[in-house]
């Protein structure tokens, strides 16, 4: 199986169709992603905070970071140009807001990732030409699908740690940002698998080989509307006779 065939698009929006079903789903997308900032809210709880109440007993700096990430999926659903890096930018300044260096600023010097059991990850530093030069090049690549696009945007910049702060937040919602503009629904991981997800990241750390990860990811993570794949299906099937 050749790595297109491993990442055909399962979903097939009109990205006005994406946008929406990102935004019916902002509170199951931010629910989950505040969890990279250790967030251990309820579902219910994190829907109060959304609209704008406050939750007994849940840290500020908690309440925070699912504001921000509402921020974030609100500002990805309203642009209409494609990822660039200013984009990338902006989606940090505002995801990380309280917690970065420098909000919204590439990574200047030394930065690190713990893997756990004393082991450390450096990444290497930050080039901006190299990072607008990565980011265009994966978008304009022709023989790849909007999948494989947004899992290699989301798994390079995890890895390369391009901001201060709040990097796999940035990924997820720059990932999800190609994802809605080519209508192949959304990346989001379930939680009950980030244990399995986060052994990946690290092993992927270690090895700089996204393919097991993006492959795990596809098989376990990207979600849509089961009702349109099929209708694609059939439609692709019609054709084929």
């Amino acid at each position: 199986m050749t790595e297109k065939q491993a990442y055909e698009d399962r979903y097939h929006f009109t990205p006005a169709e994406n946008k929406r079903f990102a935004r019916s789903n902002f509170i199951k997308l931010v629910h989950t992603n505040s969890r990279f900032e250790g967030v251990n809210t309820t579902l219910p709880q994190t829907q109060t905070i959304m609209d704008g109440m406050s939750v007994a007993g849940v840290p500020v700096e908690d309440v925070l970071t699912i504001v921000n990430l509402k921020r974030g999926w609100q500002y990805v659903t309203t642009q209409t140009e494609p990822l660039t890096l200013a984009m990338e930018k902006q989606i940090n300044k505002v995801v990380a807001a309280e917690d970065a260096l420098v909000p919204g600023e590439l990574r200047q010097g030394q930065g690190g990732v713990d893997l756990g059991s004393k082991e450390f990850f450096e990444p290497p530093l930050v080039d901006e030409q190299e990072e607008q030069t990565f980011l265009q090049k994966t978008l304009a690549n022709s023989q790849t699908t909007t999948t494989d696009k947004a899992l290699t945007v989301l798994y390079h910049n995890m890895r390369q740690q391009i901001f201060w702060d709040g990097n796999k937040r940035t990924a997820t919602l720059s990932a999800n940002k190609i994802m809605i503009d080519g209508g192949a629904g959304l990346i989001n991981v379930p939680l009950d698998q980030w244990d399995k997800w986060n052994e990946l990241i690290a092993d992927y750390y270690r090895t700089n080989d996204m393919n097991k990860i993006k492959q795990w990811t596809y098989d376990n993570a990207i979600q849509g509307l089961e009702i349109r794949a099929e209708y694609y299906q059939r439609k692709e099937d019609e054709k084929n006779g």
